[in-house]
């Protein structure tokens, strides 16, 4: 997802759905990420009224924004940020001295696999991949919005090239929205797809973007407060006890008039049934 010429809620809901240093990405897994569980908790954000006493009162340890920079969010202290290269059109020198700037992580590009995204080919991240590397940060793997772990998959496709030509992949970044609203079985099926991405590529994960989001429908449906935050609860604990996923991030951190259940914080910083138990959520 990303936050464009349109409202953030909209436009995600209609959405979705070291200088070039050759290393095989098998050979640099258990890099990325912290080697901690307390550092896992994380939101995905934009600017809103409340977003830092929000930042703070969710518990998270680290954010990201779809952008280079978090211009508009100061951050508490102890709460990091991690910039993105979003795009093929986001892959200049100025962008990428800027990501230099920004920590040690780097995040690739945003759901290439769909049109409404960065709508990208296989062959085209590919190329562009070693500017990506020249920062010398530790790097996800594009985000792909589905089928992470299918293979000839876009993803699949990409690690395979990746691989071919010696690029280096430090982490896998993924996304995945439930439409079953039953707590036990989404758990179980988020679960099962992490299982499947790691058994693949042998690489940590962060989950960037999750929620309960039901897009096959011809209008997204969202479960009731109560189910969204029972399955914050359960599926952050269930999060927290994977050795292989080192970090996670909500989608997301405001509440709007259009997310039905899953925004954490309204305006001021008021936290939902969701953020009430995001909050509670171990870090």
């Amino acid at each position: 997802m990303k936050l464009k010429q349109l409202s953030p809620v909209i436009a995600a809901c209609a959405a979705l759905a070291i200088a070039a240093q050759p290393a095989v990405a098998s050979a640099v897994r258990g890099v990325a990420g912290p080697a901690t569980p307390d550092a896992k908790k994380g939101v995905v954000t934009w600017v809103f009224d409340g977003v830092d006493r929000a930042l703070a009162k969710s518990g998270a340890t680290w954010y990201y924004t779809w952008a280079p920079d978090h211009s508009g969010i100061a951050g508490p202290r102890g709460v990091g940020f991690v910039p993105m290269i979003w795009g093929a059109a986001n892959v200049t020198a100025s962008t990428l001295r800027e990501v230099t700037r920004e920590g040690h992580y780097l995040l690739g590009f945003n759901e290439p696999d769909l049109s409404g995204q960065a709508n990208m080919t296989v062959a085209q991240a590919l190329n562009l991949w070693p500017k990506l590397m020249a920062t010398k940060m530790i790097l996800g793997s594009p985000a792909v919005a589905t089928d992470a772990a299918t293979p000839g998959g876009w993803l699949d496709q990409f690690m395979r090239g990746a691989r071919a030509r010696h690029y280096r992949v430090n982490f896998i970044a993924v996304h995945w929205y439930g439409g079953n609203f039953d707590t036990s079985a989404a758990v179980q099926e988020l679960q099962s797809y992490l299982a499947a991405i790691h058994a693949r590529y042998k690489l940590p994960i962060w989950l960037t973007e999750f929620a309960l989001i039901n897009f096959a429908t011809a209008k997204p449906t969202f479960p009731t407060p109560g189910q969204q935050a029972a399955f914050v609860t359960a599926a952050t604990a269930m999060l927290q006890r994977l050795a292989y996923v080192q970090r996670y991030a909500w989608f997301a951190l405001p509440a709007t008039s259009g997310d039905g259940s899953a925004g954490l914080f309204s305006p001021g910083a008021v936290a939902t049934a969701a953020g009430r138990a995001f909050e509670a959520a171990a870090g």
